[in-house]
């Protein structure tokens, strides 16, 4: 296949490898049909999929979850939903800790600042993108393509309807599909376990297998006060899954690294993996010291430490892949192969247009491109994230304010020139996440953002001019106090007011959490552009190339890297061998006690009282968790199991150890996702929570 036609085939499927075993993280409009029916004789149709996507539910405060029921009953994980647990809790009420269930409609509990997205339509715009960009500069580009994607969105969201538009960018910049979502943002709680079962084993079992978890919660979508009538939700299989049955998971996954080329996984390698990583252990001392000072402070920060402490481990496991030498031996060699086709291309006589000279030309220079941005990427790194990104100023109050300033700036300018988070597709979401009235904690806040000043003085030195400004004569701890105590945005009404004052009330505001993000804001900003200018432009172009060679060299065999957007995996129930030891495919009720027992009942080991008290009304035969070869990555927590008639038969939780490298690089060995089983869930809510109202609307019992 020429690149030429390789250029027009690319909107409707590009690759990065050829795949193999149950691979892949696919777009819901270019599944895996032959795969499917090569393999298992099973070829999803049009109606099948449209049923399992538009039952789908994307988490934006990050995760996935599921229609289970037609009143809008949504099921996702104990972790998924715990933010907004500890947003809901009060000093008498953790339900964190201690889990929730509405025992009626009225006492469901309205979250705080939760959306929900539900895909509708996906329409490939790359054509419109690129003609806006053609014969750009790299910085000229930049701004061109953020006007049209801003035009492109801004024409097909409806805030009337509650629907938002999103131009989702594809192999790095090689396609740009629309994506319409249909969003709901009256959410309330209805269902969620103890803290002590749903995170059963705590960090020690974290990424590791057997489990033995419930990470399981329940919430409702309302519509006009009413609860939601959703067009799709998926029915409960009645006989869960077994092994070696096929199985697919649809979900959000939300970054992987796949399309990466060796000098981006060595960046990640030697750079961007060691200095994450050394930020979260710093913030997870903090952190671990802070909440174990009390029961009060448990409350308010163990949600923040655990997402802290799952980064942590999920990054060690990452970058052992990165170290790998196998890992690494199978990357080069697919870049090696790509390499060789495109030079062999360029070598041959037969007549190439002039698109096609130069797409192989730009191919072949796309490696050295991603090298030089990669250099780039690790001299900047670090003040990108203590900056634009906000790790200096670790606070929400502090984001308040930056996005308050930020907007009095970037809204009197038109759509297609303000930062993309001020477009006015966005702007719906943003007001609802920015007049959010979830608690605050002062002495939360002020812990942060002292480590957060700390960090900036040790990064430039205490005796920096900016350092000196940003610190204003006082110690970091003193000026976090000051600058948290003397803030009037905790108040929800502050906040609109300054929003829809705009500029004027802003500058008048004189509030120091405000003053702060204008003194950082010229910097910021300055590195921003430069990161876009000199890394995110050229890669993107360079991607772009590659992906395109890539298609004219494999055909249509895979997916682009996922990018928190609804995909579709597929895999069978399955164990592994690990060394000498075979992994059974099921836990069970019975294993769960054993565990607990193993290790005196003693945290993060603590089965909650209820379980003990009701050990003997459960089939402890019953399987618990299970494990399948399905291709997922973080974000797919809360995603359905459903089998081939698009029932659910479990629910995705984890991953083992074995599968984080899975960022980069497929592994079908000893990788496995985790889920908790249907059959689990159902047991649970009627023998050990009395919640058969809940377990009869999940099963369609009357």
């Amino acid at each position: 296949m020429s690149l030429r036609t390789a250029a027009a085939a690319v909107a409707i499927m590009l690759v990065t490898q050829t795949t193999y075993a149950d691979e892949g993280m696919w777009l819901f409009n270019a599944p895996p049909l032959k795969q499917l029916k090569d393999k298992y004789g099973f070829e999803p149709d049009a109606k099948w999929l449209e049923h399992v996507q538009k039952s789908s539910v994307r988490f934006n405060s990050g995760g996935s979850g599921s229609f289970v029921s037609p009143n809008g009953l949504v099921m996702t994980n104990h972790h998924v939903g715990a933010d907004d647990l500890q947003k809901l809790s009060t000093p008498e009420k953790n339900y964190l800790r201690d889990g929730f269930h509405a025992k009626t409609l009225k006492d469901e509990i309205p979250c705080k600042g939760l959306e929900l997205n539900v895909l509708q339509s996906i329409k490939d715009v790359t054509a419109e993108v690129n003609e806006a960009t053609k014969g750009l500069k790299p910085e000229e580009a930049f701004a061109a393509r953020q006007k049209k994607i801003g035009e492109i969105e801004k024409a097909n969201a409806d805030p009337a309807k509650g629907t938002r538009a999103d131009v989702v960018t594809l192999f790095a910049g090689g396609a740009y599909h629309l994506y319409v979502f249909k969003k709901y943002t009256d959410i309330r709680l209805v269902f969620a376990p103890e803290k002590a079962i749903a995170f059963f084993g705590g960090d020690p079992d974290n990424f590791e297998y057997p489990r033995y978890d419930l990470d399981v919660c329940f919430f409702r979508v309302y519509e006009k006060g009413e609860p939601l009538k959703p067009d799709h939700h998926l029915s409960w299989s009645p006989a869960g899954s077994k092994e070696g049955e096929l199985i697919f998971v649809s979900g959000h996954p939300g970054r992987t690294n796949r399309q990466n080329t060796v000098a981006e996984l060595e960046y990640l390698r030697d750079t961007g993996y060691p200095f994450v990583l050394q930020r979260l252990n710093r913030l997870e001392v903090l952190l671990k010291a802070w909440v174990d000072r009390s029961e009060g402070n448990r409350q308010k920060g163990e949600d923040e430490l655990f997402g802290i402490q799952n980064s942590r481990k999920a990054r060690i496991g990452g970058l052992q892949g990165l170290l790998d030498p196998e890992l690494l031996g199978r990357k080069k060699a697919e870049e090696q192969r790509l390499k060789e086709y495109i030079e062999t291309r360029i070598a041959q006589k037969d007549k190439k247009t002039p698109e096609e000279e130069a797409l192989l030309a730009a191919a072949q220079k796309a490696f050295e491109t991603i090298a030089a941005a990669e250099k780039e990427r690790a001299r900047l790194i670090k003040e990108m994230t203590l900056l634009e990104n906000g790790a200096a100023f670790n606070s929400h109050l502090f984001q308040v304010a930056r996005t308050l300033a930020r907007a009095a700036d970037e809204l009197p300018k038109p759509a297609g020139e303000r930062l993309r988070e001020f477009g006015d597709a966005r702007l719906d979401s943003l007001k609802f996440q920015l007049f959010s009235d979830e608690p605050i904690y002062d002495d939360l806040e002020a812990l942060k953002l002292a480590d957060g000043l700390t960090l900036l003085a040790n990064h430039y030195g205490a005796d920096h001019d900016f350092v000196k400004q940003v610190l204003a004569g006082k110690s970091p701890k003193d000026r976090a106090f000051e600058l948290v105590s003397g803030t009037k945005l905790k108040d929800v009404e502050v906040r609109k007011k300054l929003f829809d004052k705009g500029k004027a009330a802003v500058d008048e505001a004189k509030d120091p959490m405000i003053e702060l993000a204008r003194l950082v804001d010229p910097q910021a900003r300055k590195l921003r552009k430069e990161f876009e200018a000199k890394i995110d432009e050229p890669k993107r172009g360079a991607y772009a190339a590659l992906a395109k060679a890539r298609f004219a060299l494999d055909g249509d065999k895979t997916y682009p890297d996922a990018t928190f957007t609804l995909r579709l995996s597929y895999g069978t129930v399955k164990g592994y061998k690990e060394g000498n030891t075979v992994v059974p495919a099921f836990t069970t009720f019975e294993g769960l006690y054993a565990r607990s027992k193993e290790h005196g009942n003693k945290e993060p080991f603590e089965l909650p009282k209820r379980w003990e008290d009701r050990k003997g009304k459960l089939d402890l035969s019953t399987p618990f968790n299970f494990v399948s070869t399905a291709d997922i990555i973080g974000g797919n927590s809360g995603s359905p199991v459903v089998n081939k008639a698009g029932e659910v038969v479990g629910l995705i939780f984890d991953g083992n150890i074995q599968s984080l490298v899975l960022d980069f690089i497929y592994d079908d060995k000893e990788a496995r996702a985790v889920s908790v089983d249907s059959r689990a869930i159902v047991e649970a809510l009627r023998k050990v929570y009395d919640a058969e109202d809940l377990a009869n609307e999940l099963t369609g019992k009357k």
